[in-house]
């Protein structure tokens, strides 16, 4: 009892340790999975917010590369307004109104930040935040403003129906058919293949879209004084623009500083776009004003709502695991109660099953353990009885004998010897059935397979038991059909365990009756069949006819020889070959004995159909 008393108290602390550990850790992991999912919500909210400011710069640079002033621009910015929830405003440098979202009623130098969100310059743009469209972005010129560059409405509509054109040879050609084509920002048709331009060599009449229109040519050349007027006032020597804006020198003075010719073409095309374009502007981008309300804003207050949520978490959690520790202990005592008195040598020890649960599971599964290991002990003391009547029997007989001998009684002539002798090989019979019987139950047994001929073994059997047969005035007989089913086998033990339902059935077959042996194929496997027309086997003892030493004969006399083993030894040889044996019977009509053995293996046809071997 001071064990048991020891135990509870010890596993009570247990589990009281066990509960604040994980009330303590519950507490941690909450707190740090709230800091994760607001930095994770927080840095959601940013990213969003980055990509609302880079679709509102983007979409004002390109307004501004496409006219020449902030004049109209009012529409897109409370568009934009509408589609970020954001205010937007627009100021010159000088941070004169040039477009807000919630109307031009406000004085910005006022109501704005003092730093704005970007600055929008078609020609000194933000490569981080702005879009690509094509073109070249390396002198942060928005490739969307082209200035003198744009094509007229006839030069578009000129350059539209050779594309199209062009299109169309092409798609009936071997080129695929999803090719398009694509504006550039001057208003050039481009044909394009996945995103790129289609290398459309010189058919089709294509050289009609690669060549330069008056607009292109007056814009290039303008460009190209800018660039050469730049270039001289560093002196250096002229450059050739090409229609790419690359360059190459225009004379044979030498070749031009490249670094220069880089800087005088950043400088004139600013210089030529300029006029087209609209002046520098502030962006202001900023969210509405709105007060969040907080429970928690770390108040001292707030400090001893938080410290007595924690302890009110804590106090639940203690509680609740004490009262499920003290109701796990209960059953955990009674499981070690009980299997102490097992120890003790309690066969009926056993515990009250309560409830599904694990610990009713676990008490179910001691419940079997405790009746498995009392049956098998009620075995053991039946199987050390039957050994010692089955030897006390052959023994007792030779002893007598021997001592009729030694008194004079009986002669020691040849029919006591041969009486004697019968004795002792049935002693000797007994002893290699138990032994077998201990083998295969230390799993021991072995088996040696080879390829059998399921019939020819059968025969076998039948021509070895002919003469026992013959003696007890029963027919032997051999069933066989066309096919000759072969099998992976023993064939020492299988004609042991077929030799031993021959035996019982010619043991329990009385005189002018039958014993039948067959093979078959069934459902894959190998069936061998001993049939008899004897005595038979009630149905209640049908379920007995496998165990050790059990006989039909209640008064367990030897009238019927055998050793009560032979059926046992039978079940033993067919489960280390992987089969199975059935017995049914109807009394007053016969019995019937099945050895079920797996089939052949892959690849091995199940039968052979050979005309059978002649007879010996």
């Amino acid at each position: 009892m001071r064990g048991d008393l020891s135990l509870r108290g010890s596993l009570r602390s247990r589990l009281l340790m066990l509960s604040v550990l994980v009330s303590l850790c519950s507490i941690v992991a909450t707190a740090w999975l709230v800091v994760s999912v607001t930095a994770v919500a927080i840095g959601r909210e940013r990213g969003q917010a980055i990509a609302e400011d880079a679709r509102v710069y983007d979409t004002l640079v390109g307004f501004a590369a496409t006219h020449p002033d902030w004049r109209g621009v009012e529409p897109t910015v409370r568009s934009l307004s509408l589609q970020t929830g954001r205010r937007i405003t627009l100021t010159d440098e000088n941070r004169r109104l040039l477009a807000d979202s919630d109307g031009a009623g406000r004085t910005p130098a006022r109501s704005l930040p003092d730093t704005p969100s970007a600055t929008v310059d078609a020609l000194a743009v933000d490569t981080t935040l702005v879009a690509r469209h094509g073109g070249r972005t390396s002198d942060r010129i928005d490739p969307r403003a082209v200035g003198p560059f744009r094509l007229t409405a006839q030069e578009k509509a000129f350059l539209q129906a050779a594309a199209t054109r062009v299109e169309r040879c092409f798609r009936e050609g071997s080129v695929p058919s999803d090719v398009e084509i694509v504006q550039t920002p001057n208003g050039r048709p481009e044909i394009e293949l996945d995103g790129r331009p289609l290398d459309l060599g010189d058919r089709c009449g294509v050289d009609v879209l690669l060549e330069r229109t008056p607009t292109e040519s007056r814009a290039l050349a303008q460009l190209g004084k800018l660039v050469n007027s730049c270039l001289a006032a560093r002196h250096a020597a002229p450059v050739q623009l090409a229609d790419n804006l690359t360059w190459t020198p225009s004379t044979a003075r030498g070749a031009p500083n490249s670094r220069a010719v880089t800087s005088c073409l950043s400088t004139a095309s600013r210089d030529q776009l300029d006029p087209y374009v609209a002046p520098a502007a502030l962006l202001f981008a900023t969210a509405p004003e709105r007060k969040i309300a907080t429970f928690f804003d770390l108040s001292d207050a707030n400090r001893l709502r938080i410290a007595g949520v924690t302890a009110a978490v804590l106090l639940i959690t203690v509680t609740v695991t004490f009262v499920a520790g003290t109701r796990m202990v209960r059953p955990l005592r009674a499981l070690t109660g009980a299997a102490q008195r097992m120890a003790e040598g309690d066969e009926d020890a056993h515990v009250e099953v309560s409830g599904g649960d694990e610990f009713g599971r676990l008490a179910a599964a001691f419940n079997l353990m405790s009746s498995r290991r009392r049956q098998l002990e009620q075995l053991r003391r039946a199987l050390v009885s039957d050994v010692a009547h089955e030897l006390r029997t052959p023994l007792s007989n030779v002893r007598g004998w021997l001592e009729a001998v030694e008194d004079g009684v009986v002669p020691a002539d040849k029919s006591l010897i041969s009486s004697l002798l019968e004795e002792a090989l049935l002693l000797q019979h007994i002893i290699d059935d138990l032994r077998d019987l201990a083998a295969a139950d230390a799993g021991a047994l072995r088996v040696h397979p080879e390829d059998v001929d399921a019939a020819a073994l059968v025969a076998q059997v039948a021509r070895a038991h002919q003469g026992s047969a013959g003696a007890a005035g029963v027919e032997l007989r051999v069933r066989s059909g066309e096919e000759r089913p072969f099998l992976r086998a023993d064939p020492v033990r299988l004609r042991q365990a077929i030799g031993n339902l021959v035996s019982n059935g010619i043991r329990h077959t009385p005189a002018g009756g039958s014993v039948t042996l067959s093979v078959r194929h069934g459902g894959g496997d190998v069936v061998f069949g001993v049939e008899d027309t004897g005595s038979g086997i009630s149905e209640e003892d049908l379920a007995k006819v496998f165990d050790r030493f059990w006989r039909a004969e209640k008064s367990r006399s030897r009238q019927g020889g055998g050793s009560g083993l032979g059926l046992s030894i039978v079940r033993k040889l067919v489960e280390a070959h992987g089969g199975s044996v059935h017995a049914s019977s109807v009394p007053g009509q016969g019995s019937v004995f099945s050895l079920r053995l797996p089939g052949p293996s892959a690849g091995q046809p199940e039968s052979w159909n050979r005309p059978p071997p002649p007879p010996s």
